[in-house]
């Protein structure tokens, strides 16, 4: 019998979990959620202030609110928290049934603390835990930044026993102390008698951007290479290192759930902590469309794709196994970098995070901005 099934939900059978990276009062409200759910394979939903500030942009959607919470005297910032809030519980509600039939294992939605925190240990503690109680849903994950700070708050989070999606990981090493602290965490709660079978969590790698910093700096290398062979050799590393880091990011994953310490939190029902492919869509035009698609299948992981890259992915995805494949060659094109006095490290470690951070933390002035500009609007009218 011929599967009949789209690209999409074929994934599955690698273990990818498709998650829709857009969400908007519309999407939901207009019955677009519940149709990516059954005809896109979507079962989950992330956000982020880039997210939040495009849905607010568009449309009429959140007007009234708008009008409703300022006239309550309510600031800019507490409009956007009520507004999100709104938003994610709803979006919950919606995947409730996908969270359900799943066992938890998806139907999550994710709600990132605010950008400016990232930080500040305690008070990324404090909104999170605010977030959870304020919203109320087991299928909620709030997003706690792999920043430093973040570390000591993700593990607190999970020995509180609370679903949590560790965003804006760029560098192996830091997916490792991540993981540790997953680990740590449910080791914690599991002490105190917790319960670890709700316990969910991500590790979420911003993909596309690992390119854009490599290649820019290939190019700046290129440029001062005289000698053929090698421009030829950096040339095939453009548009390789994201997906090489990602192959060695999948590599430690095995690695770290599974052995004794993994196997006594798993008898006691805890689940791995999946990576997350997050920033899926192509940067470059000179690159596949769904690049960050095909060559990241495999399981158990999630990958996060806008509407557009899951269109085209439906019109000419192949799903088959690749994130596994090709691990030593990975490891080869990244040492390669070094011959060329490309600093690796410093893309993943430090340019990357700090840029990510920031990215956010500008796109959540700017939707604050924004919806500022709306309630002066409202007012003046």
């Amino acid at each position: 019998m011929s599967d009949t099934r789209n690209s999409l939900f074929r994934l599955k059978d690698f273990g990818v979990s498709v998650w829709c990276d857009e969400l908007s009062r519309d999407i939901i409200r207009g019955g677009r959620l519940k149709q990516l759910i059954a005809e896109k394979a979507v079962v989950g939903v992330t956000s982020n202030p880039s997210i939040f500030q495009k849905a607010l942009s568009e449309g009429t959607a959140y007007d009234a609110d708008i009008a409703a919470l300022a006239a309550r005297g309510k600031t800019t910032e507490e409009i956007f928290d009520a507004l999100a809030i709104d938003d994610i519980r709803e979006a919950c509600d919606v995947l409730r049934p996908v969270y359900d039939s799943t066992g938890g294992e998806d139907g999550y939605v994710s709600i990132e603390v605010s950008p400016s925190l990232a930080d500040d240990t305690e008070k990324t503690v404090s909104e999170a835990i605010r977030y959870h109680r304020e919203i109320a849903r087991p299928n909620l994950m709030v997003k706690i930044p792999a920043t430093r700070a973040g570390l000591p708050a993700i593990q607190r989070m999970i020995a509180l026993g609370k679903s949590i999606n560790i965003t804006l990981i760029f560098s192996v090493d830091r997916y490792a102390a991540v993981a540790e602290a997953y680990l740590a965490g449910l080791e914690e709660l599991a002490k105190n008698g917790g319960d670890l079978r709700p316990v969910a969590s991500v590790a979420s790698f911003f993909v596309s951007r690992i390119d854009t910093e490599a290649d820019k700096r290939i190019d700046e290398a290129l440029a001062r290479e005289t000698d053929p062979d090698r421009k030829e050799r950096l040339e095939h590393l453009k548009g390789k290192i994201a997906i090489a880091n990602a192959k060695l990011a999948f590599a430690r994953f095995k690695e770290i759930f599974s052995g004794p310490r993994w196997e006594a939190l798993a008898i006691k029902g805890a689940r791995a902590q999946r990576c997350l492919w997050a920033s899926t869509s192509t940067k470059n035009k000179n690159y596949p469309d769904i690049l960050y698609v095909q060559e990241l299948i495999s399981g158990p992981a999630v990958n996060t794709l806008p509407i557009k890259t899951m269109e085209a992915y439906l019109d000419h995805g192949i799903p088959e196994e690749t994130l596994s494949h090709g691990v030593d060659e990975a490891r080869h094109q990244i040492e390669t970098l070094a011959e060329f006095g490309i600093d690796y490290h410093d893309i993943t470690d430090n340019f990357a995070e700090r840029d990510g951070v920031q990215k956010f933390v500008d796109s959540y002035v700017q939707l604050l901005a924004g919806l500022d500009e709306k309630v002066r609007h409202k007012a003046a009218s």
